[in-house]
């Protein structure tokens, strides 16, 4: 049980820490790419949380971290659409990626304990799912595909190697003992 809260507490924290990361440094225009792309580093904190937990606090946790940076930013829903598909979908991605033994309950989304093709292709596939929808419900349409295109590609490589630079610093080095 008191692993249980101990492990609640951590995750609560680390989300803390992404949204306060996102908000009060990187959402200002010095961490934007050619005025095309975005480092959406909060999306760490949902695509970094245990295999193991339940589909219902994963959406929960999308709408939670979405609506919080809707109501920051006031961009209407547009961060919460998109979170929350993210959570919807990344157990099918994490189904797709599954290696051929499995999971192990403990197992957790870490380079370390993954390996780096398993990380970029997971990250590639759920940050720009991320990214496709949020820019298509900023913008509201297609009316300009090439700009549009070129924010989801820059956005999305610029969030992905940002994560993945996170996961090599901050992530312990734990080895899978398979």
């Amino acid at each position: 049980m008191r692993g249980g809260v101990l492990e609640i507490l951590w995750q609560a924290g680390r989300g803390i820490l992404y949204l306060a990361l996102y908000v009060l440094l990187i959402s200002g225009t010095d961490f934007v790419l050619f005025n095309l792309g975005w480092c959406l580093i909060y999306l760490g904190f949902l695509l970094f949380l245990p295999i193991n937990t339940p589909i219902v606090v994963q959406l929960l946790l999308g709408f939670l971290t979405g609506i919080t940076l809707d109501t920051v930013f006031d961009t209407g829903g547009v961060h919460a659409a998109a979170a929350v598909l993210l959570m919807y979908l990344r157990p099918w991605v994490l189904r797709l990626l599954t290696p051929r033994d499995g999971y192990d309950s403990q197992d957790s989304v870490n380079i370390h304990q993954m390996g780096w093709q398993w990380m970029v292709v997971y990250l590639a596939m759920l940050v720009s799912i991320h990214h496709v929808a949020f820019f298509l419900l900023e913008l509201g349409s297609i009316r300009v595909p090439g700009i549009t295109l070129a924010k989801i590609v820059v956005s999305t490589l610029y969030t992905g190697l940002t994560l993945l630079i996170i996961q090599l610093v901050f992530f312990p080095t734990r080895r899978r003992s398979r």
